[in-house]
């Protein structure tokens, strides 16, 4: 969906499409990580055109916890994206915390410890995805919520960044420091090559082609 607002924050222009999910097993919740961005070029560019003005900033709002892993040369996804109610890792969960971890987890991040979240969906990209890990130590990956993925898109692939409200939703994230915390990094496994910069949320993020 995309929303055009006048600088009095009058809604001027609507425009929305229907995104298909995808359940392969019970539990298990997927988008296409590349129709979701084609959809939201397509609605903003049809909300821009039922506005008739010139745009002058843009912002995102998203499902804050959906994961993508994409090519940082190619920019392709290499899975589909595991959305926020796709339970896939809770037998992880669950084993987490009877090895007693998950005190150590609120602590630092706030967070109970959940399959919701987009940490252990991280990792399981990593580990069953063929070659992902490799690749991903080699610094050829980055993984994203929703909007990284498409502030990569609108930037041409120049910028891998997301903001400190999502970046609390992964369960990777130290909400005391605001920095992404390398003790939840090396219990999941997770290289720090492949995270996104972490910025306020009232930020200047880059620029996009108007067209």
């Amino acid at each position: 969906r995309a929303l055009v607002f006048n600088r009095a924050g009058r809604l001027l222009a609507v425009a929305q499409r229907e995104l298909p999910q995808h359940f392969p097993q019970p539990g298990w919740v997927e988008h296409d990580a590349r129709q979701i961005w084609e959809h939201q070029l397509a609605c903003a560019r049809e909300a821009v055109a039922k506005a008739g003005v010139k745009v002058a900033a843009i912002g995102i709002t998203n499902q804050r916890e959906t994961v993508v892993l994409w090519d940082r040369r190619t920019g392709e996804p290499l899975h589909r994206a595991l959305v926020w109610q796709d339970r896939r890792t809770a037998a992880f969960c669950e084993q987490l915390k009877r090895e007693g971890l998950e005190p150590r987890v609120r602590a630092i991040t706030g967070l109970v410890l959940d399959p919701y979240f987009s940490a252990t969906k991280l990792r399981w990209l990593l580990d069953e995805v063929p070659g992902a890990r490799e690749r991903a130590a080699r610094g050829e990956l980055a993984f994203g919520t929703i909007d990284s993925w498409l502030l990569w898109q609108l930037t041409g692939g120049h910028v891998h960044a997301t903001d400190v409200s999502n970046a609390s939703r992964t369960m990777l994230f130290d909400t005391r420091h605001n920095v992404w915390d390398h003790e939840l990094l090396k219990l999941l496994h997770v290289p720090d090559s492949v995270l996104p910069r972490v910025l306020p949320s009232s930020h200047v993020y880059g620029e996009t082609d108007p067209a």
